[in-house]
């Protein structure tokens, strides 16, 4: 089975949405994963790239029980990690911001390896995921994601026409060609940005080389998943069935 022109196996998890690559090693070590019905325990093994996968009960058990949990991230909380003595958005998940009509109970244990699956700027608000998952993580952040993100961005400024368009697709950040948006206006001083990218300060960034100034931004939607009624500065669990 460790045919040396083969495909590591945790990468073929990955690739298949079955988890992350850590997660993979993490099962391997633990004996949890079968290739064609072989238990494999080392890690490195490879394998064909048509190769049957399955995972034991144990592991879709552990799955199972991870968290996703949905924040309407406020101003002045980062995504990730404390910085600048601003606090990390991860603060606000407790049961006293838990959103009142949430049926799934908080468990502290949840906390752990809770990690941002994508980032919001300081000065942004809205729908920010954090999720234990490494299927989620990847399915967000991952190099191949193609998932939508939807913001409301309230400018100043003009925008004629050619503006508009440059905005949907034309405009180039760090040297490197923006993929194509969708972009339009929702009221006299409101756009609607729709990317499949997140590159830092993106969409202020995208404004100012059209001439507007950004003066309030909130992400509204990541891929199906709506911020909803969701209330600012609460969280809620990922429903069953709710899937981005």
């Amino acid at each position: 089975m460790n045919d040396t022109q083969g495909i590591r196996i945790s990468k073929l998890m990955a690739e298949r949405g079955l988890c992350s690559r850590r997660e993979a090693d993490a099962y391997i070590e633990r004996g949890l994963v079968f290739v064609n019905g072989e238990r494999v325990t080392q890690l490195g093994t490879r394998a064909a790239p048509d190769a049957t996968i399955t995972l034991a009960g144990e592991a879709k058990a552990q799955q199972a029980s991870q968290a996703t949990i949905l924040l309407h991230k406020p101003i002045g909380y980062v995504s990730g990690q404390a910085e600048d003595g601003h606090q990390p958005a991860i603060v606000l998940v407790g049961p006293g911001s838990h959103m009142a009509n949430d049926k799934r109970r908080f468990q502290p244990g949840h906390l752990k390896g809770l990690a941002p699956a994508g980032r919001l700027d300081i000065d942004s608000t809205g729908l920010l995921v954090l999720t234990q998952d490494g299927r989620v993580a990847r399915q967000l952040i991952g190099e191949d994601s193609d998932i939508e993100k939807e913001y409301l961005v309230r400018v100043e400024g003009h925008l004629d026409g050619r503006g508009l368009a440059l905005l949907n697709h034309g405009l180039a950040l760090d040297d490197q060609k923006l993929k194509p948006a969708k972009v339009s206006w929702q009221n006299e001083d409101q756009l609607s940005f729709i990317l499949k990218e997140g590159k830092k300060r993106q969409i202020r960034r995208m404004c100012e080389l059209v001439g507007l100034r950004v003066t309030g931004l909130k992400r509204v939607r990541i891929g199906r998943v709506k911020l909803g009624d969701l209330p600012l500065g609460q969280w809620r669990y990922l429903r069953e069935g709710e899937q981005f």
